[in-house]
């Protein structure tokens, strides 16, 4: 059976950090080595909430209480094709961490994120979390791990993103738009 196109990622929170998944366990993963948010590919049927709260339980053991749908993640990657990415943060939950077959789940204070091995694009959808960004449209494409472009509600923003300055941008939104 193929793939949805349809994603959930979700950053669950615990004071100043986000629990972050190592992909080091599955083999063909175009995320491998990377760090993301917990999160999968929709199952026939499911609502955006119900694929976020499954992945959830299923990878962590957590059954998440309380959740916020943040914006919508575009991507599309040379020989991988389009993925849909409804992109949630979480501050409540229940339950005990587990360990997950898909990689090794860390809190990470969100001042180190920069730090990690992660797709570019990430930082700018951390960055809208960080600011708490009014529900946004994002648009990443990628030429294998290269970021090419990058489209925030419908505005070209400017590349490449320097991690560096970016988080300690006073005017994220002037500073990037192209």
């Amino acid at each position: 059976m193929k793939k949805s196109p349809l994603t959930t990622l979700c950053y669950v929170e615990k004071e100043d950090a986000y629990l972050m998944m190592h992909r080091i366990s599955k083999k063909n993963d175009v995320n491998k080595d990377k760090w993301i948010g917990i999160g999968g590919h929709f199952e026939e049927g499911e609502s955006p909430e119900e694929c976020m709260l499954r992945e959830a339980l299923e990878e962590t053991g957590l059954t998440l209480t309380s959740y916020r749908f943040r914006g919508i993640v575009t991507f599309t990657q040379e020989g991988y094709g389009t993925e849909y990415m409804c992109l949630y943060t979480a501050d409540g939950f229940t339950g005990t961490l587990k360990e997950c077959d898909e990689g090794t789940l860390e809190w990470v204070q969100k001042s180190k994120l920069p730090e990690l091995e992660l797709w570019t694009g990430d930082l700018i959808f951390f960055k809208l979390l960080w600011d708490d960004a009014p529900f946004f449209s994002l648009k990443l494409t990628y030429e294998g791990d290269n970021l090419t472009e990058a489209v925030l509600d419908g505005k070209p923003l400017k590349l490449p993103v320097d991690p560096q300055i970016f988080w300690q941008s006073i005017d994220f939104y002037r500073d990037c738009l192209v």
